[in-house]
């Protein structure tokens, strides 16, 4: 059992406010995990109290000198690397071996990448007789999520404390053991009190309280457009800057000249990774009428390779989802896909058999999807993929922009040309052509209602500061 019962503020750890407790369940087996502390308002406003009297410091500390912390905070958690993993896995379900490139080895190279962005950036520059400098915004409340929880965290707390910025961090109920973690590399490698503060809790008591707190300058969350959009209401009460990044139903676009087995597997992976608990997750794939068969078959038996299992297993390619609440949002998709007249290929609603334990989900693919269907338009985020046909290159592209969300894509075509040319009518902040790989540097966010903002390289900083100008004489 994992017990938590102290919150990280002011550079100690502290005891909560109150007594409540909050129970964290092992995806794999659905048992108790540990516990944390259940915050309240009380606690936020300590930890803000705190990130406000360490800003002056802070923002006055030579990004270099910044820089150096970052890179301490990078090798700190590498040294815990497989406890991360192991935590996360059971945390979340992402199997073992995923989980240690992708749940530990991410937020590693993150904070490594924000020490040397911190070195290189430039923050500030003449125009003309104007000096623009770009100060942090201030104190940073970042609200994460679970599905990739230190990933996220690293993405938001790297960058504000590049920036000069403190932080007050509320990570998700359901994955926060892994933050706890951060926190002892924070305090070990002697970052001033006060710039990064821990607070655990739930949504509407935590989460409301940082964002409607007066000292907190900036909110920065990743979760539900749902949740995104209760944020933006309670922010715009002080005109408070919000950075979102929400859901997303991404479509990967097949080209009558693609190379079929090959799209079709990229799109099953990018569904089915981390169990589609994936806001990138690609779970609308589309192909030409004529070629829906062919694709039918390979998306099934992809499908077929995705062995479920304990996420600490070695042999595990698809673990289980990150709670039971979860496991049911997502085989209720299932049924609404079966009742709306999709064709089922493989997977189902039912338990899988010689898993007893824990939130397990059959690997699921829809066939002959309509883009008005639920499981068209609404975020599952589980392994379900829904294949939808489409008569000609400008149905697909309509099809693809026929959604609420705008967060990422796919195109694939044997002419890079082609695809690159196709990608860009797509409204979507990331558009990934013939399986082109994840860029740490390159800008993610996303259209429409999948939130706005970016994360990560030298976009994620600027999220994070703000710009002056000073007139200058001669």
């Amino acid at each position: 059992m994992l017990m938590r019962d102290q919150f990280f503020i002011g550079g100690q750890w502290v005891a909560p406010a109150a007594r409540e407790r909050i129970e964290v369940h092992h995806a794999g087996t659905g048992e108790v995990m540990g516990e944390v502390p259940a915050g309240t308002e009380w606690d936020i406003d300590a930890a803000a109290a705190a990130a406000h009297a360490a800003l002056d410091a802070w923002s006055q500390t030579p990004p270099a000198q910044r820089a150096d912390f970052l890179q301490k905070i990078s090798d700190g958690l590498k040294a815990r690397a497989d406890e991360l993993a192991r935590t996360i896995a059971q945390e979340v379900g992402m199997p073992i071996k995923l989980a240690g490139r992708i749940q530990a080895g991410l937020p590693i190279a993150n904070f490594a990448n924000y020490a040397r962005i911190a070195r290189e950036f430039k923050f500030e520059e003449r125009v003309g007789n104007s000096l623009v400098v770009k100060d942090p915004v201030g104190v940073v409340g970042a609200i994460t999520p679970w599905n990739y929880p230190l990933h996220q965290i690293a993405l938001k707390v790297a960058p504000a404390l590049a920036a000069g910025c403190t932080v007050v961090l509320k990570p998700s109920e359901i994955a926060p053991f892994n933050a706890f973690i951060l926190a002892e590399v924070v305090q070990a490698c002697g970052l001033p009190a006060g710039v990064f503060n821990l607070v655990t809790g739930y949504g509407p008591v935590v989460g409301e309280a940082l964002v409607r707190h007066p000292r907190v300058d900036m909110i920065s969350f990743t979760g539900s457009t749902r949740a995104g959009k209760r944020i933006s209401e309670v922010a715009a009460q002080q005109v408070k800057r919000v950075a979102l990044e929400l859901g997303g139903k991404s479509a990967s676009l097949i080209l009558e000249d693609a190379d079929l087995p090959a799209a079709v597997k990229g799109t099953v992976n990018g569904c089915f990774l981390n169990s589609g608990q994936t806001c990138t997750a690609l779970t609308r794939m589309l192909v030409p009428a004529s070629r829906y068969e062919e694709a039918a078959k390979l998306a099934a038996e992809a499908a077929k390779g995705f062995t479920l299992g304990d996420p600490l297993a070695e042999t595990a390619r698809l673990g289980p989802l990150a709670s039971h609440a979860q496991l049911e949002r997502v085989r209720g998709y299932i049924r609404k896909g079966k009742e709306e007249g999709a064709e089922l290929l493989i997977g189902g609603d039912e338990p899988p058999a010689g898993l007893p334990g824990g939130y397990f989900v059959k690997p699921t693919v829809f066939g002959k999807v309509k883009n008005t269907m639920a499981i068209a338009q609404e975020e599952i985020f589980g392994p379900v993929l829904s294949i939808i046909p489409y008569q000609d290159e400008d149905e697909a592209v309509r099809i693809a922009n026929d959604s609420p969300y705008g967060l990422a894509g796919a195109v694939w075509s044997k002419d890079d040309a082609h695809a690159q040319a196709v990608a860009r009518r797509i409204r979507a902040g990331q558009i990934d052509v013939n399986g082109g790989a994840f860029n740490m540097n390159a800008p993610f966010g996303g259209f429409k209602q999948s939130g706005h903002g970016r994360e990560a390289g030298v976009y994620g900083l600027e999220e994070f500061l703000e710009l002056k100008s000073l007139q200058l004489k001669g």
